[in-house]
């Protein structure tokens, strides 16, 4: 907890009240609420639903809480330090009570308590990202100024294309077909989605056995040097590249590229699903679905680039039960969502693992979502 807090807390040093206030998009709220928020939530499930104690500062609680006030509302904010100071009184009660709690009984909770500031540390990242990005034409996208921005080692920050590695002893050598080049074949067989493991969120759960044929997949995340192809071709203006929803998206905000720029090397970021799934069939491949992915990640590192795009709709494997509260997960159950999987650069290590999804409706732009693709062997 102290590590994580540690993080949160680095995100935030040098931004001025005015950065800490804005709403950098209509999607998010401001810097300065995800911090209250965590602190609120902090206080509501642990010194509330744990401890017994009566509600810490009340007047915060419209104010910081979900539920409380619409995004757009949310401006008007303490100062930095008044919410620094709420920030640490509520962790200070935190830990007095954590010295006498039942921790065998109540471990998932803290768990899932640590991710949650884990998700509003990385949101605090994107809206960074996003008054950075917007003083500029086009946006460009850089790699974070710190490992303390990056994931499970300061190597996870580095947003460059990978030279080697991948699923070992598997040769491509007698695939000469471009579309192969730079890909890993993964062998037909099981494997086990999901986890069962004490932090495992509701939706990762219950970890079950998936079979699997034979596929390939990149190798990396598509690169903007890449994706460049497809936009040079006339790739969002030739419709039978895209679904008739991605057409129809495409034609009506007048889309011609990604969101964001980078260099060549970097993963392209900043692209629907309808535009991942379109270069995907422009490439002649297509997006892996959650299970491929997953499958592909238990053998080879693929976290901590960008949050990448699959072809599943977000839904509770077979017997899900909701933690800790029904809307957490199941709210979005509503087959307009698409997962996403591994992690980000600004994605701290608590909430990164191949199990853990991720989620956003197809036409979201997300500035850390980027995609992958895959074959069917003998495609």
């Amino acid at each position: 907890m102290q590590q994580c807090r540690s993080r949160t807390l680095e995100r935030i040093r040098s931004i001025d009240y005015d950065t800490f206030c804005t709403q950098a998009h209509a999607d998010f709220s401001p810097i300065g609420w995800h911090v209250g928020h965590i602190a609120y939530t902090e206080a509501l499930w642990i010194l509330q639903r744990l401890a017994g104690y009566p509600p810490l500062m009340p007047e915060y609680h419209r104010l910081f809480a979900q539920d409380g006030l619409p995004k757009s509302q949310r401006v008007k904010l303490p100062e930095i330090a008044t919410v620094l100071e709420y920030l640490e009184l509520v962790r200070s009660q935190v830990f007095e009570y954590l010295a006498i709690a039942p921790l065998e009984q109540q471990e998932r909770l803290w768990k899932w308590l640590i991710q949650h500031e884990c998700q509003h540390a990385e949101t605090i990242a994107i809206v960074l990202a996003l008054i950075e990005s917007s003083s500029l034409r086009f946006g460009q996208i850089q790699p974070p100024k710190s490992p303390m921005y990056g994931g499970l080692q300061a190597g996870c920050s580095s947003f460059k294309v990978p030279q080697n590695g991948g699923f070992r002893g598997h040769s491509q050598a007698s695939h000469t077909s471009e579309k192969f080049n730079n890909m890993i074949l993964i062998p037909a067989g099981n494997f086990i989605q999901g986890s069962h493991e004490i932090e495992a969120q509701d939706n990762e759960r219950p970890a079950h056995s998936v079979y699997l044929d034979d596929y390939w997949i990149d190798r990396h995340p598509v690169t903007y040097g890449e994706y460049r192809a497809f936009i040079e071709a006339g790739g969002y203006q030739q419709p039978e590249y895209w679904t008739a929803e991605g057409w129809d998206w495409v034609k009506s905000n007048e889309i011609t590229q990604p969101l964001y720029s980078g260099k060549a090397d970097q993963p392209v970021c900043g692209v629907s699903w309808y535009e991942a799934d379109a270069y995907a069939r422009f490439v002649g491949k297509r997006l892996p679905s959650e299970a491929e992915w997953e499958k592909a990640a238990r053998s080879q590192n693929m976290l901590g680039e960008v949050w990448q795009w699959t072809s599943t709709w977000f839904a509770g494997y077979a017997n899900f039960e909701s933690y800790p509260y029904p809307g957490y997960s199941q709210q979005y159950f509503d087959g307009k969502h698409r997962v996403l999987k591994g992690g980000s650069w600004a994605t701290f290590p608590w909430a990164m693992r191949n199990s853990f999804r991720n989620w956003y409706y197809p036409q979201v732009r997300e500035i850390f979502a980027g995609f992958r693709c895959v074959v069917v062997k003998g495609a």
